[in-house]
Order: structure tokens, then sequence, then C-alpha cells
């Protein structure tokens, strides 16, 4: 979709980043960079409770083939239910 930056295209930025930003230019860099990290992070998070969700259906679902669940456990539901709004629209 996007072609790739080459030299000339990489100097270009580079001027127009060190107009706008001037002496904050490392600031700017390292904020940004933090923020990068910080992104990484959460997508690591969301990828581990993904699997683990994934893992764990999956174990759940071989032992409740296996036995039946007692009555008294609380059955999970994976969605809330949708109730209807009770009053009318202003």
């Amino acid at each position: 979709m996007l072609p790739s930056l080459g030299v000339p295209e990489m100097i270009v930025f580079g001027i127009i980043a060190l107009l706008l930003f001037g002496k904050r230019l490392p600031e700017v860099a390292r904020s940004l960079g933090k923020g990068v990290v910080e992104f990484k992070k959460g997508l690591r998070g969301i990828e581990e409770e993904v699997d683990t969700a994934t893992y764990s259906r999956s174990s759940t679902t071989a032992s409740v083939t296996s036995r039946p669940a007692p009555a008294d456990e609380p059955v999970e539901t994976s969605a809330p239910k949708f109730e209807p709004p009770t009053s009318s629209p202003q």
C-alpha cells in the first residue's frame, strides 16, 4: 500500500522534523519510543489473554464433555443479556 522510503525521502522527513521540533526533537523521539513500547506491551497482554482463554476453554470443554457439571455450580455466560429500554426516547 505505501511505497518504501528511500534515502532522499528520509532526508526530507528529517529536515521537516528538525524544523518542526527543533531542540525538542530528542524529547519527542523519546516519548514516541515509550509509546511504541507501551503499545507492544498492550498487544502482548492481549495475546496472552487470548491464549489463556483459548487454552482454558479447550480444557474446560474437554472436562465438561467427560463429566456433567453439578447443579449447584454457577453457569458461565459468554455475553450479557439484551434488555430493551423501558422508556420512550425523548
